[in-house]
């Protein structure tokens, strides 16, 4: 089983902390936020990622080259970014034969049930299927519509007037089909250029973990106490 670890961002509202440190390996109780879904992804199957990089590339590299993971590694740095889209379509081969494969973004912590997420989606029929939850503040989430079989009939990013409380995790299983609705260009955003796309085409997932956004110096401070409940 294969994965997408979407790392690249620069975590700018982690300020000053992200100077020194890329964002997907930033301390939470002392371990950096990418062991924890390495750890996570190995639990559901995953033994192959590709993680693209951008702000202190290095460091990533390096977390890589000097510890044993229960995951084969693939980096593709982006010296120009691509977006989460753009990452997909640049390295679809990464993805080839494989039946389904999970898309995650890397600045969450959670311990999602990516088993329960691959099978509803083998269930599904669909071209993807995305974890959601239920949105405190839908007008700052990717808002997903759903019908009574729980097909995604509506995507919008960050509506002004959303139509649901369910947002996108940034969590998804997903066919070979979903390339071919990647469109041309970088950057190209998987929540804004691709997910609307998909309406009729995707089923939403609704993931009844633990997920935080480590978005903010809030939400970095709340994981530090969260993480050894979540993750004994």
């Amino acid at each position: 089983m294969k994965a997408f670890v979407l790392a690249a961002g620069e975590g700018t509202r982690l300020r000053p902390l992200t100077e020194r440190v890329p964002k997907c390996l930033v301390p939470i109780n002392g371990k950096p936020l990418l062991a924890y879904w390495i750890d996570l992804l190995a639990r559901h199957g995953v033994d192959s990622i590709l993680i693209n990089t951008h702000h202190l590339h290095g460091q990533v590299r390096e977390f890589f080259g000097h510890r044993a993971l229960p995951v084969r590694a693939e980096i593709a740095h982006e010296p120009v970014l691509l977006g989460s889209a753009g990452t997909l379509r640049a390295n679809r081969a990464f993805a080839e034969g494989e039946e389904a494969f999970f898309i995650v973004y890397a600045d969450n912590l959670t311990d999602a049930d990516l088993t329960g997420l691959l099978a509803a989606h083998r269930r599904s029929g669909q071209v993807a299927t995305i974890g959601l939850f239920r949105a405190g503040r839908p007008r700052e989430c990717g808002i997903a519509t759903l019908d009574a079989s729980g097909v995604v009939t509506h995507f919008e990013e960050k509506p002004a007037r959303p139509e649901s409380p369910w947002a996108f995790a940034g969590i998804a299983a997903a066919s070979g089909g979903i390339f071919d609705f990647i469109p041309g260009g970088f950057p190209c955003d998987l929540g804004r250029d691709v997910l609307p796309r998909l309406a009729g085409r995707m089923a939403g997932h609704e993931l009844k973990s633990y997920l935080l956004d480590i978005g903010t110096m809030e939400s970095y401070v709340q994981a530090q106490s969260d993480a050894a409940r979540i993750h004994p």
